[in-house]
């Protein structure tokens, strides 16, 4: 239900063939309508120092967008994620608005700390606690809030190649926490030598995507789009949001996937694995391998690949040069997901993420197993324990996704 009761739900879609960072969805949401005078009347009341908002109009390879600037002073205030919560606390934010930036840092707070070994409360933010880091992202959720946007959804993400410097030295692209932050969902590389994904974009869409796919079913209402700092060869550099009134079709219609086969015998177990491992960490919904018997009586696999159309050619690309098939057939179809929701438990102070669904409870396989090494136990036992605690409601459910 929307925010007032009703039924109508509102919407917006990001679309991250560049990428997306905090300054480009902000940039975005203003484009599409959000004022930036009352995004600044809001933020106010985080006690961070002084800063300022400038937006400025340019274009980004011929399209028009909005870049957003945050002026800072001298910022070497180094914060840790218990220091950022009682600054976004302290602000008196609206509820959502406070809920959603408390939503985002957690998440880098989790991932960082997985990184670096340390308990979430005490991980350093650098970057990301710097000033206008702190600035994009809860002003984003200003601007969401402005546009009394219900859900968030996305596109698959948009991937630079190269090496960029942070805190901690040089890093590859994409940074280890965008990696895990998007953990699950669709996103893909590009061979534009820049960072196109940064940390606090990449928080914002695991914190508050609903789901990543095709533009949902609405009725739009706006749109705008968010600019980056540089111009881009082949695209352009600028992150699109789409704003509108989820339509009674979003559930029923489905979800448009293309289906990827290629029929191979003369490609190692070990091979075939990787392959598998390639097209999911490239964007692939799911992957399969079936057993078939072909030509010549000739023991063969089918390897299946369901995808998001506009990541197809990409992965039809992977599954060829990773196998060395001739081969590449495609069927476009549509799936239908059931609704679920992504949470977390705790297992003995670890935090395991949970799956809800309409009929179940499935604990994340990855987290179960590594919380099984941190405590000595079965990966069953992790797993039953983290099950039970959601079934109890010890840790609510957020709003189910598609």
């Amino acid at each position: 239900m929307s925010k007032d009761g009703g039924s109508a739900q509102t919407v917006a879609w990001w679309h991250c063939f560049a990428g997306i960072a905090g300054d480009m969805a902000l940039g975005s949401l203003v484009d599409a309508g959000a004022d930036l005078d009352l995004v600044e009347r809001e933020l106010v009341a985080l006690p961070v120092g002084r800063w300022s908002l400038e937006a400025e109009e340019v274009l980004r390879g011929g399209v028009a967008a909005t870049q957003i600037h945050v002026r800072v002073g001298a910022d070497v205030v180094v914060r840790t994620h218990a220091h950022i919560v009682g600054l976004v606390t302290e602000a008196r934010l609206a509820p959502r608005v406070r809920d959603r930036a408390l939503a985002t840092f957690a998440r880098l707070a989790e991932v960082e700390g997985r990184l670096h070994r340390r308990p979430a409360a005490q991980v350093h933010f650098h970057e990301v606690g710097a000033t206008d880091a702190v600035i994009d992202i809860v002003g984003t959720c200003v601007a969401l809030e402005l546009l009394g946007v219900d859900k968030v959804w996305s596109s698959p993400v948009a991937q630079g190649t190269g090496m960029v410097r942070a805190a901690h030295g040089l890093l590859p692209i994409p940074a280890p926490a965008v990696v895990e932050l998007l953990s699950g969902a669709p996103t893909y590389g590009t061979d534009i030598p820049f960072e196109l994904t940064t940390p606090t974009g990449a928080a914002l869409l695991s914190a508050l995507a609903a789901g990543f796919g095709p533009i949902p079913a609405m009725t739009v209402t706006g749109s705008g789009f968010g600019a980056g700092t540089r111009e881009l060869d082949g695209r352009p550099n600028a992150l699109q949001v789409v704003i509108g009134t989820a339509t009674a079709s979003a559930a029923p219609a489905g979800q448009a996937v293309a289906l990827l086969e290629a029929n191979v015998d003369d490609v190692t177990g070990e091979v075939l694995g990787h392959t598998l491992d390639a097209l999911l960490a490239a964007g692939a919904h799911d992957v399969w391998l079936t057993p078939v018997i072909g030509k010549k009586g000739r023991p063969a696999n089918v390897v299946s690949v369901v995808a998001d159309p506009s990541l197809a050619e990409p992965l039809r690309r992977l599954l060829a040069s990773e196998t060395g098939t001739l081969g590449v057939r495609r069927s476009d179809l549509v799936r239908w997901t059931a609704p679920r929701s992504v949470g977390q438990v705790q297992v003995d102070g670890h935090v395991v993420r949970v799956k809800w669904g309409p009929d179940r409870v499935k604990a994340e396989h990855d987290d179960v197993v590594r919380v099984a090494r941190l405590v000595r136990l079965p990966v069953r036992e992790v797993a039953r324990r983290a099950e039970d605690q959601a079934r109890l409601g010890l840790d609510s459910p957020p709003d189910s996704a598609s």
